[in-house]
């Protein structure tokens, strides 16, 4: 099977953008790929999180990955520290990356902006650890969003420089891989955009019915249609695209309905919205509380996790550093 790798920056809880967004199709494509999920608490580090931080922020996303159905026995899911090969990856990789392209990156330059007292060398970096984690297990494919696709370039030009450097077609081109109908762009309640934890406009899978309705009725509205059949502005079409995701299609419909002839109330269709939402993520929360307790649970899977990646990542060390001139 075709290798599939993917990262996640232990920031925070998972959200429905991550679940609806990357996570249902992981689950599903750990039956068709040999994939490999890890915790990227390396990348973490640019933002210089507390000690105590760095474990319970990994057991956060590993609890989560596992309560929304992604199997140890199918999937390989570790956490990026507990494979020290892909630093020595990235060391190699690193010097063969050039100054002038990593401050052209657009991660780096957006990054820069928001933090002009945190320009640290792991930002600038970034790209060389992100080829590294791809590489460091010869992935032929990698699901990412358009905002990586800068970076995903950069892989396959460190990829493809190794090669000809060394003389070798060792590392493959790996190609950002298109979930397609698998995944959806989950909007915020915010009005405008994705969801996303840094813009404050999230649901998060570990949200309780509380706390989950009170942000769907503070979602953005406006004053209704004035005119039949009207054009949604985006504030309404992102409430509609969250109900066409949770609800079922006779739902949407009605309330499309009520849109379209002017007697929609906003607050129904919220009240509505919010309860689905609940129904969908309910199970999974409840495995998430389960999980989150089981401390020797999500220890096993993590040193399980490891030795299965640094199966696959010994053997691409070996190899490279044979090919660099290190090996006996």
């Amino acid at each position: 099977m075709e290798t599939v790798v993917s990262g996640i920056r232990p920031t925070g809880n998972l959200h429905l953008g991550n679940y609806y967004g990357a996570v249902r199709a992981f689950v599903q494509m750990q039956h068709e790929y040999n994939c490999l999920f890890f915790i990227a608490d390396w990348h973490s580090l640019t933002t210089h999180p507390k000690p105590d931080n760095i474990v319970k922020s990994a057991h956060t996303i590993l609890a989560e990955y596992l309560a929304c159905g992604i199997d140890p026995e199918k999937a390989t899911i570790y956490i990026q520290s507990d494979v020290p090969e892909v630093l020595e990856l990235y060391l190699y990789l690193n010097m063969n990356a050039y100054l002038g392209e990593l401050e052209r990156t657009t991660t780096f330059k957006e990054k820069a902006r928001k933090q002009p007292d945190n320009v640290n060398a792991g930002l600038l970096t970034y790209p060389t650890l992100m080829a590294a984690d791809i590489l460091l297990h010869r992935a032929v494919k990698v699901p990412v969003g358009k905002d990586q696709e800068q970076n995903m370039e950069m892989a396959r030009k460190f990829s493809r420089r190794f090669n000809n450097i060394y003389g070798v077609e060792f590392f493959p081109e790996p190609q950002s891989f298109s979930l397609g109908e698998r995944a959806l762009k989950i909007p915020g309640l915010d009005g405008s955009g994705k969801m996303g934890k840094s813009e404050g406009n999230a649901i998060y899978l570990i949200d309780d019915e509380k706390t989950l309705t009170k942000k769907v009725m503070r979602a953005v509205t406006d004053a209704g249609p004035t005119e039949p059949n009207s054009k949604m502005p985006e504030p309404i079409q992102n409430l509609f695209t969250l109900l066409g995701i949770v609800s079922t299609p006779d739902t949407y419909e009605y309330f499309l309905g009520k849109y379209n002839d002017c007697s929609i109330r906003y607050g129904d269709l919220k009240k509505q919205l919010a309860a689905d939402i609940v129904a969908a993520t309910a199970p999974i929360r409840r495995r998430i509380m389960d999980l989150s307790a089981d401390e020797e649970y999500l220890k096993k899977v993590a040193v399980r996790g490891a030795e299965k990646a640094r199966e696959s990542a010994r053997t691409t060390i070996d190899e490279v550093r044979k090919i660099i001139g290190f090996g006996k």
